[in-house]
């Protein structure tokens, strides 16, 4: 792929649709929800990689967090370069830097 970087645009398009959905909780290892994304403008993005990778790894495990990673491509980047700016592209680096996994409970669309 030389030349050619993967951006989050592309990669998007080539996750499961999200319609389904309303949010994706995120739970801690004593099951508390340490987090939400919700299906709305701003966080559809986030919402379709998260699910993504729940279906996919169980969990959003380390190695789910590196995958989770490359699909964000530049804004994981940006989200390196800027801390705070792209919260759930940090929680990504954070799970991948601490060795932590993150259950997911879906909540669905009525």
């Amino acid at each position: 792929m030389v030349g050619e970087m993967n951006r989050f645009s592309d990669n998007l398009k080539k996750l499961p649709g999200i319609s389904h959905l309303a949010a994706i909780g995120l739970l801690d290892a004593g099951g508390e929800v340490v987090a939400s994304i919700e299906n709305k403008s701003g966080s559809q993005g986030s919402l379709a990689v998260y699910n993504h990778l729940a279906q996919t790894y169980g969990a959003i495990t380390p190695e789910a967090a590196k995958k989770g990673l490359e699909i964000f491509a530049e804004h994981a980047e940006d989200a390196r370069a800027n801390p705070g700016k792209h919260p759930n592209v940090d929680r990504l680096l954070a799970l991948l830097d601490e060795g932590k996994t993150l259950r997911t409970k879906h909540v669905f669309a009525v």
